[in-house]
């Protein structure tokens, strides 16, 4: 069983936030540093100083996009004891990765093209027990990530709850306090290079996270041209709940909303003809679609049953149909072992009552843990 995420309280400017997360979490930095240099050099054959090259060319393009992200990666280095280079390396490991993906799919059937996949939801209040917007998803990626919770407060005030790799500023499943709500899904398309060297993944969700509007949000994850595709499932609670997703490929992005209270979304483009690119999924396919189809037929049939509970979300994300690639996604054995992926984390977040439920690892054997934006509110 997965051990708990560790909760970091972060506060201030963006470099005091970066040295409190350094400090609480040393050895998971230290951990997922390591952990990345061997993929990005024993996975995905980039040699060391090649690793370094990248590193200091997407080191400039952050400072220049988003110096608050920047000034945070300096601290987690000078908190953790581990070299700049290494830490931003692991912040844009996003773009290194998925652009292996895309080559490795883009050389045929034969070549290896399984990647991280991720099931994402986001449920309407009027299909929600208790009348709240809801959302979250399970997070399958490599198994020997170690994450972290970070309840955070910016400098005017802006509080918010999420989950992040150690080492990684940029957090990818979380809420704040304006409502606004996030989560993820990896994509991959013919277009995505890593050397495109545009504002990079994470930076958008940290971008997103910090918004107070849901256009502020969409405007995070959406403008611009990046340089690997991604997809971001956003959301605003209030008095005119909204939900939005946006699969957004290298230059160009398509919106989905909600058509029957719900929306579901895992690791294929809806429509990837209209955005100009080829997604070589290879292998995947069969799992995306799966966990597509089932994550949708599951809502569906407790909608008609009724209204949808926090208990029926947890349920549904321990799905093991179609295992291993389910909902609940379990190691490939098919494949080889740097090639196997599996739910990391798995998270329900309830956006009016700004609190998130959060198991570490397969949520089928890993018990949920209550977490709320307050400080004073946790189980």
């Amino acid at each position: 069983m997965a051990r708990r995420l560790p909760l970091v309280e972060l506060d201030g400017g963006p470099r005091d936030w970066g040295l409190q997360h350094g400090r609480a979490a040393k050895r998971e930095v230290e951990h997922n540093v390591r952990a990345y240099l061997r993929r990005f050099t024993e996975w995905a054959r980039i040699p060391p100083d090649e690793v370094r090259r990248r590193a200091y060319a997407y080191r400039t393009v952050i400072e220049e996009a988003n110096p608050d992200y920047a000034r945070c990666m300096e601290g987690i280095a000078e908190g953790s004891g581990q070299d700049l280079a290494d830490v931003v390396a692991v912040n844009v490991r996003y773009e290194m990765m998925y652009s292996e993906f895309a080559d490795r799919g883009m050389k045929g059937p034969m070549a290896p093209a399984a990647s991280g996949g991720c099931t994402s939801f986001a449920l309407l209040p009027a299909l929600a027990a208790n009348g709240h917007l809801l959302m979250g998803q399970n997070w399958d990626w490599i198994p020997e990530s170690q994450g972290l919770l970070l309840r955070t407060r910016t400098e005017d005030g802006l509080r918010g709850l999420a989950f992040t790799e150690a080492g990684i500023a940029g957090a990818k499943i979380g809420l704040n306090d304006a409502g606004v709500g996030l989560a993820v899904n990896g994509l991959v398309s013919s277009a995505d290079s890593w050397a495109n060297l545009r504002r990079p993944f994470h930076v958008r969700c940290w971008e997103a996270l910090r918004a107070r509007t849901l256009p502020e949000a969409e405007r995070a994850v959406a403008d611009g041209k990046r340089a690997c595709s991604a997809n971001f499932l956003i959301a605003q609670a209030g008095r005119d709940p909204r939900v939005m997703d946006i699969e957004a490929a290298p230059e160009a992005v398509c919106r989905l909303v909600p058509t029957v209270g719900f929306l579901v979304h895992t690791n294929h483009f809806s429509d990837p003809e209209a955005l100009g690119v080829w997604q070589p999924i290879g292998d995947d396919r069969k799992s995306t679609l799966h966990r597509l189809a089932r994550m949708q037929a599951m809502l569906a049939d407790a909608a008609t049953k009724g209204t949808v509970g926090g208990e029926d979300l947890k349920r549904m994300l321990k799905d093991h149909d179609g295992r291993p690639n389910s909902v609940c996604r379990h190691p490939d054995e098919a494949f080889p072992p740097d090639d196997r992926y599996q739910t990391v984390v798995s998270v329900v977040m309830d956006l009016d009552a700004r609190e998130m439920a959060v198991a570490s690892g397969n949520p089928c054997v890993a018990r949920y843990r209550r977490v709320r934006l307050s400080p004073t509110g946790q189980s």
